[in-house]
This record gives C-alpha cells, sequence and structure tokens, in this order.
C-alpha cells in the first residue's frame, strides 16, 4: 500500500485466512498464472505454511484454516487445467446442472417469476446443454436462465429475453445461435 509515509505492506485474504484460521475461497484457481498457485503447495500438505518471499517470512497456518477452491474444467480454454500436483492436494466433489424440478424452482425464486414461465426456462437450458455435444463449448448456466426470467419478468418478450441473455451469452458462431434460437422459439412459440 502506498501512503503519505511510503509503501507499507497489507495482508491479503490468504494471508489474513491463514492467519486467522479462516476458511479462503479461490474461484476460478485455474485462471491463476501456474507460478502463483503453488504457492499453496505448501499450505495443504503436512507443512501448512504460507511464504511470503516479499518479507522474508514463513507463516504457519492457524488450526482452523481451511482452503477451498473452484473451477469448471474445460471451461473456455482446453489448455486452461489445474497441474496435477495440486489437484491431488484436494479432495474433489463433482457438481452438475440441478434437475429440471429443482432448476425450476430456482429460476423461479431468483427472477420472481411463475413457475409455468421458469419451467419453460428450465427444459430450454437442459435442451441447451444437450447441444454441447454438437459443437457448443458451455451449455447455459442456471444464471442465464435467471437473467431471461428477470427480463421476461420486465416485459421483454420470452424469445427476445432468451436470445439476448442466453442465445448471444453463450456463443458468438452464427450457427450454434440459429440452432439456439429454433429451441427457444419450439419452447416459446
Amino acid at each position: 500500500m502506498l501512503d503519505a509515509n511510503g509503501t507499507r505492506w497489507i495482508d491479503g485474504p490468504l494471508t489474513r485466512a491463514v492467519k486467522s484460521g479462516g476458511i479462503c475461497y479461490l474461484d476460478e484457481v485455474v485462471e491463476a498464472r501456474k507460478d502463483t498457485t503453488v504457492i499453496i503447495h505448501p499450505l495443504t500438505d503436512h507443512r501448512r505454511s504460507l511464504s511470503i518471499d516479499k518479507l522474508g517470512q514463513v507463516i504457519q497456518a492457524d488450526d482452523g484454516f481451511l482452503l477451498v477452491v473452484s473451477y469448471n474444467p474445460g471451461y473456455q480454454n482446453a489448455v486452461k487445467y489445474l497441474k496435477h500436483s495440486t489437484r491431488q492436494r484436494f479432495v474433489a466433489i463433482e457438481f452438475d446442472f440441478p434437475g429440471i424440478d429443482r432448476e425450476t424452482k430456482i429460476i423461479a425464486h431468483e427472477a420472481e417469476i411463475d413457475e409455468g414461465i421458469s419451467n419453460q426456462l428450465a427444459v430450454l437450458g437442459q435442451k441447451i446443454r444437450n447441444l454441447r455435444e454438437h459443437g457448443l463449448e458451455e451449455g447455459a448456466s442456471t444464471r442465464l436462465l435467471i437473467y431471461a426470467g428477470r427480463l421476461i419478468k420486465q416485459g421483454i418478450a420470452p424469445k427476445r429475453a432468451c436470445q439476448v441473455a442466453l442465445t448471444w451469452g453463450i456463443t458468438d458462431e452464427a450457427q450454434i445461435q440459429e440452432t439456439v434460437d429454433q429451441i427457444v422459439s419450439s419452447i416459446f412459440e
């Protein structure tokens, strides 16, 4: 931190969690540079320590410290992956999209729309996700379905809401956009 007295060190979230015994959650850890990810290695093995080279310090993790990381395998770029030496330091839990009934309730609640429309959006999401086997890199997230639901609630026609929240949000490829728009039209006639 730069201030009137010069430069001073301020602990970041990881260092604060290590010292206080907190939980540090690193989202999309595969986006980090590989040379920075290795600093978590001594935190996640028997050493349970964090080295801060700039200060010449090694901090022992408090007993309550936990490190949680998440990422979407194969998301956006096939060259972004979690190194095996890092991955093997964690217990893995795989998540998939919720079933249609559950996703319907989530969309209805978050978009504040009736379950009829939210069910149509959940079905749409599932159908779009099936396109992943036909060239679509990433399917429709529940978040995008909620965005479409919010637009519909604001009076945007369902087809248009789905076009701007889903079709254009998931791909730039004209052929796949056309396919998604056809699926939208089959659900929202």
